[in-house]
């Protein structure tokens, strides 16, 4: 045996034994995976991200199953195939420049038009009412033609209107420190969504009056109403909706369809039943886009309330849990700008728009799958219909700009340059000028960024 240079021979170690069973390479990716997604949920502008994403692919989504749902109904009723895909296209492009708009306004600009929005719903909802103005869809009175093959649904507009004036209302209640007693808190905003209501159920949309209802339970709920508060209207709001059910053969048969398959006698279960065939005869994949069967005069509204059904036939379970995934996202993100915030507005009017696509996604999911009575509210963002799709959007663009005015948004968006501007801080900063400026700058951004909370 060779010794060292002092002259000693080598000290043999023995070998080191593993502290523990060694964990495989797969593990430790999935590891680093969950880490690595946990970090990118925390980031501050993952709402943002969230948003914007999910309500453009349901929206493009959206568009591409109304021109296959919709285009045999065209052909039948002597229209061009593509008929009510360009009508939707159109009001999905106006959409697009309202949810533009309303994610570039301030605060208290969408707070100054709360009062416009809902005198102006008000109005256009007794406009309806009025012999002449009026037009009926469906038997329900709730329509104003604009001239040619467009109308307008002032109803939902004013789901719009209760939430931001609603969001409004308690925000100024709360910041005088209004909301401790009852009364503040159920006047005037209770009164005024009984009126919003009675001008709908005059027109026969129950299902409108059901996502109204909703919205003033979020608003109530996140002011923080008393649990025994919150039932006494819940139950003045069952009554009422029980009484307006039992005087209407129509609304009861619906209510009998739930779980149904078969039409029953006289097919009052026909849609219903129809949309269940069409979820079942899509199996995992779907039978192809364009390739439905029930939308050749089977299913009635195949490209308004019952859209998902086709999507269902089309495209399987694996798109519709897409679309379920989608709002999935949406609804989380809306809750996560609401929770966050420090201001009440905020807070109110992110947790409407969230609780008013939430319900009303629920209630037609639940109504297409025959587990809640059919209720006649389109899918948002998806199902055809501008008039719905129009504040739909406005209220996304709400959402996006909530999410935006966040402090530590703000910062990581106030840390982005544009491509130019960075080209040219490189240039100054290979010239010796503005490295240590442009430094000491993001520092700045940085612990701003820290100070507000945000990872």
């Amino acid at each position: 045996m060779v010794g060292s240079r002092t002259g000693r021979p080598p000290v043999q170690r023995a070998p080191r034994r593993p502290a523990g069973r060694p964990r495989s390479p797969r593990g430790n990716t999935l590891r680093l995976l969950v880490l690595r997604a946990r970090k990118a949920w925390d980031r501050p502008l993952t709402a943002y991200y969230l948003i914007f994403g999910s309500s453009l692919l349901i929206t493009g989504l959206g568009l591409v199953m109304v021109y296959s749902a919709s285009m045999i109904t065209a052909l039948q009723l002597s229209l061009p195939g593509s008929f009510f895909f360009r009508k939707q296209f159109l009001a999905a492009s106006i959409g697009t420049v309202l949810l533009l708009i309303a994610m570039r306004m301030p605060v208290k600009l969408h707070r100054a038009l709360a009062y416009p929005i809902l005198a102006g719903a008000v109005f256009l909802m007794i406009l309806v009412q009025v012999p002449g103005i009026g037009m009926a869809v469906n038997g329900n009175q709730n329509w104003i033609s604009l001239g040619g093959s467009f109308q307008i649904q002032p109803s939902e507009f004013g789901k719009l209107a209760l939430v931001l004036w609603g969001a409004d209302l308690l925000a100024r209640k709360q910041d005088k420190g209004m909301l401790a007693q009852w009364k503040h808190m159920l006047v005037p905003l209770v009164p005024a969504t009984f009126l919003l209501l009675g001008l709908i159920m005059l027109g026969g949309d129950m299902g409108t009056t059901i996502i109204l209802t909703a919205i003033l339970f979020g608003l109530l709920w996140m002011a923080g109403a008393p649990t025994r508060l919150f039932a006494g209207v819940l139950s003045v709001a069952v009554v009422l909706g029980a009484i307006a059910i039992k005087t209407s053969p129509h609304r009861l048969n619906r209510l009998a369809c739930i779980g149904a398959t078969d039409p029953g006698p006289n097919d009052i279960c026909w849609q219903g039943v129809h949309g269940i065939y069409a979820l079942a005869s899509g199996g995992i994949f779907g039978s192809g886009l364009g390739a439905s069967v029930e939308k050749w005069g089977q299913l009635p509204e195949a490209h308004t309330d019952f859209i998902f059904a086709i999507t269902g036939e089309e495209l399987g379970l694996a798109g519709t849990l897409s679309v379920l995934a989608l709002f999935a996202a949406l609804g989380y993100a809306g809750i996560r700008v609401a929770g966050r915030t420090e201001d009440p507005f905020v807070r109110y009017a992110a947790g409407g728009v969230t609780t008013w696509i939430t319900a009303q996604a629920v209630i037609n999911v639940g109504a297409v799958l025959g587990l809640l009575p059919i209720a006649g509210v389109p899918l948002p963002l998806f199902s055809y219909g501008g008039s719905a799709l129009l504040p739909t959007m406005f209220a996304i663009g709400l959402l996006i700009a909530f999410a935006r005015d966040e402090p530590a948004a703000r910062a990581a968006l106030a840390m982005r340059q544009p491509r130019f501007g960075r080209k040219r801080a490189a240039v100054r900063g290979s010239a010796g000028a503005a490295g240590p400026r442009r430094w000491n700058t993001m520092r700045r951004r940085a612990s701003a960024a820290r100070s507000s909370g945000e990872r």
